[in-house]
């Protein structure tokens, strides 16, 4: 991140924001209903932790044929996904419950998922949903020199082949998590003075993360060789099975932000950005596939991007029924309303803003 502090603008004359939150507001108020999880939230962690853990029970206790096992890693890396997204997400945006002892718990299952609460807080709800989409500050559009997802960022000859091989590398995320990038983090963060809440004492957090670090390692690693497993093979399956699961989540991320009808602003030389926060939101975000039923379900209803961005303190399962409301809302207020009707037409989208942003910047 860059030292200069950036402000969004505070003027909204036409009162966008306000009025969409009593709109939403009213919603809950008049359904007498919870902003937070219910029945349909909990059954569906049911659901996801057990795409999860079942696949690698079943590998522990039966002698299966190696094919049958690399379907089993690839579900265990379907559900791992499907945590992270249905599970892990809302807990710790605190919106799987009322209650803040049960978000403590579900957010926590980011350890089983190679993770770690604090780098992902800081990463994932202060970086990218407070200056989402700009350079220097998201991190999550960041990928290094590898692959150019914004026009601000500098273009390398590599990036003319980003359309070919950016896919092959989303795969990557999760288990750069495990080895390297949660370390890295900690280190800048803390470094940083970085925190969504109270500020860790540093030796908590480097107690937390190496402790967590041995854990995850002795059930995914040391656990399976006790058990028999050749070397060769828990170590193709640990990679399989990360694989799979950042590939979803990679996905799944790159078509809400990194699309064509998204934008990347930047500030001005005073650090100053031309919307509103909520605006903002509006201009970088963008949906896919929002009549779906199984995207919806499976993603953790962030194919609702645009609502998740505008009321990460609602659950998930609520984006559906208050999208509606936003969507009206923005039209009403001649803003954009980005969205894509289904997951192919936005992935073919992705694949065709790589293309655009692999050009070299004077002939695109």
């Amino acid at each position: 991140m860059t030292k200069q502090l950036l402000s969004f603008s505070r003027t909204d004359s036409a009162k966008f924001f306000r009025t969409l939150n009593k709109r939403v507001n009213a919603y809950f108020k008049d359904n007498k209903i919870k902003k937070t999880g219910n029945w349909k939230l909990y059954s569906k962690a049911i659901v996801m932790f057990a795409l999860f853990i079942a696949p690698l029970i079943l590998i522990f206790t039966l002698d299966l044929p190696s094919w049958a096992q690399i379907l089993l890693i690839v579900t265990i890396g379907v559900g791992m996904a499907g945590v992270g997204m249905n599970v892990m997400h809302d807990a710790n945006h605190d919106a799987f419950s009322s209650k803040k002892w049960v978000n403590k718990l579900m957010g926590s299952s980011i350890y089983i998922l190679a993770g770690n609460v604090y780098n992902w807080k800081v990463q994932h709800n202060v970086l990218h949903h407070t200056y989402t989409n700009i350079q220097g500050y998201d991190e999550d559009i960041d990928a290094g020199r590898i692959i150019r997802f914004s026009k601000h960022t500098k273009w390398l000859k590599i990036h003319k082949y980003q359309k070919f091989y950016s896919f092959f590398l989303y795969g990557l995320l999760t288990i750069n998590w495990a080895i390297t990038t949660d370390f890295i983090q900690s280190y800048q963060y803390l470094k940083k003075k970085l925190s969504y809440g109270k500020f860790p004492k540093p030796a908590t957090q480097w107690t937390k993360l190496i402790i967590s670090k041995i854990i995850y390692y002795s059930v995914w690693i040391a656990l399976p060789l006790f058990l028999g497993f050749t070397w060769w093979k828990v170590i193709i399956g640990f990679f399989i099975m990360h694989y799979t699961a950042g590939l979803i989540l990679s996905v799944v991320f790159q078509l809400a932000h990194v699309m064509p009808n998204t934008e990347m602003p930047l500030p001005d030389k005073d650090g100053g950005m031309k919307n509103t926060w909520a605006i903002h939101q509006l201009f970088t975000t963008s949906n896919f596939a929002p009549k779906s039923w199984l995207v919806g379900f499976f993603t953790g209803g962030l194919n609702h991007q645009v609502e998740h961005h505008l009321y990460s303190n609602i659950s998930h399962i609520h984006y559906k029924k208050i999208a509606k409301i936003v969507k009206e809302t923005a039209r009403e207020f001649s803003l954009p309303y980005n969205e894509y009707k289904t997951f192919w037409k936005a992935l073919s989208e992705h694949y065709n803003q790589l293309k655009v942003l692999g050009q070299k910047p004077s002939l695109a």
